[in-house]
């Protein structure tokens, strides 16, 4: 299987499934002699763990990270880092009676009819599980960016029709870790946890949107033509399972905008060069400008639901299937951290390719 791997200099290759022995990956490109704030690293995954809410699929996994190779007296060496997650609390016999059954806008028939094979335990390579590996690589990348300032936030500003209308410019997005579906204002919060909550009960799944911000990036990252930052973004972002989405600045709302409306003026202030406004996102020519970059992602309800669903089996009939298994009701609030790593594995690819021009 190809494309497990992802970045240039700074690059991850993740393996594992989601009831296998468990999921890890090697990390080339860490700057030697970075302190790995363990207690850092750990935070980052238990930020997208199983089981920390009511709105949340209640597996329970500790996700304690083991790290194999690269590192010595707590410090990167430089070689390739290696890392391994345990899986602790498979119950692979949910799946039993999945085994050869399609279940719905899953990855199963496709898997099958490439590879003829596939492990339909938790959907095995598949697995939103495979995240974990990035949320790793992630939390290392944060480190590496620590020291030239870039602050990278995210949250979520949607749950099906529930919608968080503010700017990020006026909000307090550090709000976003106080409450379980990481959304930086209370009232829409309360709103969006009690819709989960019902959906949940409903047994059904809703999808919803991540928006995510990265401030403090230096200007001059990104690598026309075919490697622009929001290019890259738009690959890292789209790679993360469930996702159908990308918009970056004013997005799909400058298709109905005039020149003269979107465009962003330069000015001087404090001596330094800044556009007025950031319609932009950030980036222009597919280099970083010192401003914002900030972006929105949209993810689907999740594909496993306990509702009877038609489908057909392996041999071609049809049939009625009823899933099994812990499965979350609305997948956004977990997968805050899983968009922040990968907005930092880039960032830090981009700022280790830009050494190459100095």
């Amino acid at each position: 299987m190809a494309g497990n791997s992802f970045g240039t200099l700074y690059k991850l290759t993740s393996y594992g499934e989601s009831h296998g022995v468990g999921v890890g990956g090697i990390i080339e490109g860490v700057t030697p002699g970075l302190e790995l704030d363990m207690a850092f690293i750990q935070n980052e995954l238990n930020r997208r763990r199983p089981g920390q809410s009511e709105i949340t699929t209640p597996r329970d996994e500790s996700d304690n990270v083991e790290f194999l190779s690269g590192v010595f007296e707590g410090k990167a060496t430089g070689t390739p880092l290696a890392f391994l997650i345990r899986n602790k609390d498979q119950r692979s016999g949910d799946y039993g009676n999945l085994k050869d059954v399609y279940r719905p806008s899953h990855a199963d028939y496709t898997y099958q009819t490439k590879y003829g094979i596939r492990d339909h335990r938790g959907g095995g390579r598949a697995s939103a599980r495979e995240t974990i590996a990035r949320v790793v690589a992630g939390a290392v990348a944060k480190l590496m960016l620590r020291p030239l300032g870039v602050i990278i936030q995210g949250y979520v500003s949607q749950v099906g029709n529930i919608k968080l209308e503010k700017s990020h410019t006026d909000m307090d997005l550090s709000m976003a870790e106080t409450n379980i579906v990481r959304c930086p204002d209370a009232n829409i919060a309360k709103k969006m946890i009690s819709y989960i909550d019902t959906i949940r009960l409903d047994h059904d799944s809703v999808g919803g949107v991540v928006t995510c911000v990265a401030s403090g990036v230096p200007v001059g990252l990104g690598e026309p033509v075919f490697d622009k930052l929001h290019s890259v973004l738009a690959h890292a972002m789209l790679s993360i399972n469930a996702v159908k989405g990308f918009e970056y600045g004013s997005g799909f709302g400058a298709a109905s905008m005039l020149g003269s409306q979107h465009n962003d003026e330069f000015i001087k202030e404090d001596g330094k060069i800044k556009a007025r406004t950031n319609r932009s996102g950030g980036v222009q020519g597919g280099i970083s400008n010192g401003e914002d970059i900030y972006f929105n992602v949209a993810f689907k309800p999740v594909a496993t639901i306990s509702k009877e669903q038609n489908t057909v089996d392996m041999h071609g009939n049809e049939v009625v299937m009823l899933a099994k298994g812990r499965h979350d009701p609305c997948v956004v609030p977990r997968a805050v951290p899983i968009v922040e790593a990968m907005t930092a594995m880039v960032l830090a690819d981009a700022v280790l390719m830009n050494k190459t021009y100095k």
